[in-house]
Formats: structure tokens, C-alpha cells, sequence
């Protein structure tokens, strides 16, 4: 059998192969086997077009050490729509998320946020969280020296990930195989040039077969990815569901130059109200999947009623205009009269839901075991998946994938293979053990304010009362939810 020469071997590897890779596939290489069909070999193999799918293709191909990796990116869904993304001023999309400084940096740094519609973004210096038992607060507003420091910007998913794929079509050299399904991931056999019982093939619904030296599962909780490299997933639901919509805010203050965030923790889960441009805000409401439903039935004005009283009234009025089918706002009317609150201190009154943006989606969270395996890794969901109260999903995976980005950088211009675990375990050593702390802060403090009674309440109202007055330690978590912090590992 025929021993390919290294200019063949580059050629059909795509541009990069590194004269220590092609020694390791001439030393496999065997003489009792073959394909009769031989798949298309890539460098990258990325599955899935999120954010955090495209962001590692932008990052890869904006960088000159990675620039020549032949890559591919394979998306169930096609992204025609998702590129071309546009809505009318007066209307956003339901699932938005918030992007830290740190993140928005990374998007600089690859190109990718100046295509981002930037007046659909809406960045907030100040957050008001509060016990909805107590009423003990925390206002996250900078110090002097700090004032008019972005602590988060608000954006669309859509927003995002079309100015992603403008970024990539900029760039150019990825092939998009968008519309097409993943039917299976297996190892490969060896075929008349190599052997490639070591890496993974992904056949598509189109017919296609991808080989690939790194497989990126950027696919989701239900990764395909993460379940063909065998790597467990540790977690549980949190039987929650998260309601959003796109609300309309009375103004025209809320429309104003400084926007305000605002979140307060009932005993059926958080409620968060975060700032989009204009007069218009994002909903955000973690709550039981029985008064998840119920929401979803109610008339827009009841339902407008109902997120106004998650800001205004007590748990005990909230419960009780749960169990009417309709009404809410009339009771809303009477018992607003009968309850105090500082109407300077909570989001101003909704008027308005953008018709068809109530959703809902069920909460839960997950941890992979490990976020690499021989020629895998995973970003994203793929690998962690958080409640999304303190609002650092979508971030989560910006960090993952800025990190391997720079791991398979390193790799390349070290003369390494991409895709053997030794080269990608930088990339896992870094972001695990980030990633879990954040997830089991968030997990903790999410079961301490489902508690509605006993000793832990007045305890943990002085905690925040006691964060709130300590100047230093206030600025510390501010940091830490800007992404400007010292990291802690």
C-alpha cells in the first residue's frame, strides 16, 4: 500500500499538518484494511451555530497562527434567516441575553461585534436586587471613581449570532453546512491514504461524511458530540421554568441615558426585568411550570398586571392572584392601594407585551465530567448549563470558547496536533474549574431564596444588607458580574 508523501498528506488535510501529526499517521497506518468511501478531512469540525459555535469559528479564523485550518461548521438549522436577521425598532426578539465587558472585548478582538446592530444593544451601569420576603436589598451602582462603568449590555441572541456569521462570511474559509442533520458521530477506518481509526466522522443527512482531526461540540444540553466522546453530563432539574417576554415600559424615564436592572428573588424563583433601547425591557421569570402555564394563558392585559405585581406586592397577594383564571389586573388595582413599596426604587410600570413574545423553557443544571476527550471538545451548553439568574450563560461560553481558541493557537504554532487530549487539556484546566465554582454559587443561592420561612430568612436578609453597606465587598461582585474582576479558580 501506498505511503502518501507530505505534500499529499498536507494537501488532503487541509493546509495544516505539522510534520510530528503526519510521522504519528504514517506509524498508523495499517495494510489489512481500506474504505470505499473515504470522508472529507477537516482540521475543525464545529456542530452547532450558537453564539458559542460561531464566536470560536470567528476567533479562529481572525487569528494568522489559525487562519489556514480547514474547517467546517455543521447547523440542523439553516441561517439565512438568522443572517439577515431585522426587526422594526419598536419590537426584539424574546430570548436575549447579558454580555459582560469582558465578553464584548472578545467580540472586538475577533471582528465580530462591529457587525453587531448595535441600536438594538443597551448597556446598564446599575442593578436593584432585593428579597421579595424582606425586602432587603443589594444596589449594585458604582462608586464615584467608577460612575458611568458598564456593568452589563443587553442584546439579542439573534443580534448576536448574525453579526457572528457576518463576521464569518467576512473572513471567509468555512464551509457552512447548514439545513443538515447530524445521522451519526463514529470513529473512522483506515482508508487508502490514512488511518483514521482515531478520529471522529460525522455522517450528515445530506450524505456527507466529515473527519476531523478536533470535533467542537458547541451542540447544546443534548450534545451529540459530548455523548459519542462518552463524556457523562452530572446535574438535575430544578423543576422551573423561565418565562419571558418583551415588555413595553411606561416612560419616559426607563427610556432614558441610564438604565437600570432589576431582579427580586420569590420563593418560586427570581424575577428579573433588564433593559432593552427605548422604552422597552426583557422579562425574565423563573416560577413553577404549573404558574408558568398559567401565565401563558392569561390576556396580555392580565398578564401585564401579573409581572407588575411580581415587583410590587407580597408573596402571599402574588400566590393568591395566581389561582384566578383572569382579573389580575382589577385585583392589582385594589391591592396596590392597600401595599407599600418606593415606587423609586422598583422598574416602572408595565403597559405593554409584544404579542407572541411569551414563552417559557424548562430550568435545570448540568456539568460535564470533563470538557475534552481524544480529538473532542465541548463549549456551552454542550458542556454547563446554569439558571439563568444571575444572567451568565451566554458569557459561560464566551470564556470557553476564548480559551480554546487560544489552546488550539498555542497548539498550532508549537508544532502540536490540534486534537490529542494533551493539546486540549490547558483549554479543560482552565475553564472546569471556573466554570464550576460559578455554577454551584448560582445553584446555592437559588435554593436559599426558594426558602420562605424559618431561621435562614433574617439570616440571609442581613447578608445582604450587610454586602449592601460594605463598600469594598459590593465592588468586589460587581466586578465578578462585569467580568472585570480577579478571576478566581
Amino acid at each position: 500500500m501506498k505511503i502518501p508523501s507530505t505534500s499529499l498528506s498536507t494537501r488532503q488535510l487541509g493546509g495544516y499538518v505539522c510534520s510530528g501529526c503526519t510521522r504519528q499517521l504514517r506509524r498508523q497506518r495499517r495494510s489489512y484494511a481500506t474504505s470505499t468511501v473515504n470522508p472529507d478531512l477537516y482540521d475543525v469540525v464545529c456542530v452547532g451555530g450558537g453564539p458559542a459555535g460561531l464566536s470560536l469559528l470567528a476567533a479562529l479564523r481572525s487569528q494568522p497562527a489559525t487562519a489556514n485550518l480547514k474547517i467546517a461548521l455543521v447547523e440542523s438549522q439553516r441561517l439565512d434567516a438568522t443572517r439577515n436577521f431585522q426587526l422594526p425598532p419598536t419590537q426584539f426578539s424574546n430570548r436575549c441575553s447579558s454580555l459582560t465587558p469582558s465578553s464584548v472585548r472578545f467580540l472586538e478582538q475577533v471582528g465580530a461585534w462591529q457587525h453587531v446592530d448595535q441600536k438594538r444593544v443597551q448597556s446598564y451601569e446599575e442593578m436593584q436586587v432585593w428579597d421579595g420576603v424582606t425586602g432587603a436589598r443589594i444596589e449594585f451602582d458604582w462608586p464615584a471613581e467608577k460612575r458611568g462603568q458598564t456593568i452589563a449590555y443587553m442584546n439579542e441572541n439573534l443580534n448576536l449570532t448574525s453579526g457572528l456569521l457576518k463576521r464569518i462570511d467576512e473572513l471567509g474559509g468555512v464551509e457552512v453546512l447548514d439545513g443538515q442533520k447530524v445521522e451519526d458521530i463514529a470513529l473512522g477506518s483506515e482508508t487508502e491514504d490514512f488511518d483514521l481509526s482515531s478520529w471522529p466522522v460525522v455522517s450528515l443527512s445530506g450524505g456527507r461524511k466529515l473527519a476531523a482531526r478536533l470535533l467542537v461540540g458547541a451542540d447544546g444540553a443534548n450534545s451529540p458530540v459530548r455523548a459519542f466522546a462518552g463524556i457523562g453530563s452530572r446535574g438535575w432539574d430544578y423543576e422551573r421554568h423561565g418565562v419571558v417576554a418583551t415588555l413595553q415600559m411606561e416612560g419616559p424615564g426607563w427610556g432614558g441615558e441610564s438604565k437600570i436592572a432589576y431582579q427580586r428573588f420569590l420563593p418560586t424563583g427570581p424575577v428579573a426585568m433588564l433593559p432593552l433601547p427605548g422604552d422597552y425591557s426583557t422579562l425574565v421569570w423563573s416560577t413553577t411550570p404549573a404558574l408558568a402555564a398559567h401565565l401563558k394563558t392569561l390576556s396580555p392585559k392580565d398578564f401585564i398586571a401579573m409581572v407588575n405585581a411580581a415587583f410590587r406586592l407580597s408573596p402571599v397577594d402574588l400566590a393568591y392572584m395566581h389561582t384566578q383564571s383572569d382579573g389580575q389586573a382589577d385585583e392589582l388595582a385594589w391591592r396596590s392601594q392597600h401595599t407599600n413599596f418606593d415606587q423609586h426604587r422598583i422598574p416602572q410600570q408595565v403597559i405593554g407585551v409584544q404579542e407572541g413574545s411569551i414563552a417559557s423553557f424548562p430550568l435545570k443544571l448540568r456539568h460535564a465530567d470533563t470538557y475534552i476527550g481524544e480529538r473532542v471538545a465541548l463549549v456551552g451548553d454542550a458542556a454547563h448549563t446554569i439558571h439563568p439568574l444571575a444572567g451568565q450563560g451566554l458569557n459561560q461560553g464566551q470564556g470557553d470558547v476564548e480559551s480554546l481558541a487560544n489552546t488550539i493557537q498555542y497548539a498550532v504554532t508549537h508544532g502540536q496536533d490540534i486534537g490529542v487530549r494533551m493539546s486540549l487539556e490547558p483549554y479543560n484546566a482552565e475553564r472546569y474549574a471556573a466554570n464550576n465554582m460559578l455554577l454551584g454559587v448560582v445553584d446555592k443561592l437559588h435554593k436559599l431564596y426558594a426558602v420562605e420561612s424559618g431561621p435562614i430568612v433574617p439570616l440571609r436578609s442581613i447578608g445582604l444588607r450587610a454586602v449592601n453597606a460594605l463598600g469594598p465587598v459590593k465592588q468586589f461582585f460587581m466586578d465578578q458580574a462585569a467580568g472585570t474582576g480577579v478571576k478566581i479558580l
